[in-house]
């Protein structure tokens, strides 16, 4: 494989996603600001992120396709973040029960040798069931998702808060879409099926 692989973000959910495609690849925990600018649509913000995390790999690698990524949920034009504690993911989950949220993931891949970089945002529609206050705090205890946004992690017990999720990658939900990655990758002339074999 002609370059090496490095995704900036310590996620062992973002990890475990890259891992899919059965290739190396290094990892560094980017020290990014993720506070919004003022009047930053999600859109703007998830791309401004995505952009910063894939860049910070400068410095402490001189090649590679760096994989950067950030994502919020939007609810009624509101950004919402991670609730950090049990009482805001209380409250997060109240508003979302029969209704429907978009989570915006803002994907960046950035070649360190060249300084290119392409960015991307792919969006992913979860509708929820109506959820009880028990239901609510049932889960809550039970996977404490006070880091996640949205309140929940798809990939585990969150999948039961859900009537319906619509979007073009499931991966997206987690944190990385994998299907606009392995176009992007293309793009910077790695392909994923072709560098199997090495």
């Amino acid at each position: 494989m002609h370059y090496p692989l490095i995704l900036a973000s310590s996620s062992p959910f973002r990890q475990s996603l890259l891992q899919k495609f059965n290739l190396p690849f290094a990892s560094f925990s980017p020290d990014v600001d993720e506070t919004p600018l003022a009047n930053e649509s999600p859109s703007e913000l998830v791309m401004r992120l995505s952009a910063l995390k894939a860049r910070a790999a400068q410095g402490k690698y001189t090649e590679g396709l760096v994989i950067g990524s950030d994502q919020v949920a939007v609810f009624n034009g509101q950004i919402l973040g991670k609730p950090h504690n049990k009482e805001n993911a209380i409250k997060q989950l109240s508003l979302f029960s029969a209704n429907t949220v978009t989570f915006l993931t803002g994907l960046s891949v950035y070649d360190i040798k060249t300084d290119s970089i392409k960015t991307i945002v792919e969006p992913f529609k979860v509708t929820f069931k109506t959820l009880t206050t028990a239901k609510i705090n049932a889960y809550c205890d039970a996977e404490q998702p006070y880091n996640c946004a949205g309140s929940f992690k798809s990939e585990g017990l969150g999948i039961c808060l859900f009537e319906k999720l619509s979007g073009d990658d499931p991966n997206s939900l987690i944190g990385l879409p994998l299907i606009k990655l392995s176009q992007l990758l293309t793009e910077f002339g790695l392909d994923v099926l072709d560098n199997q074999a090495c």
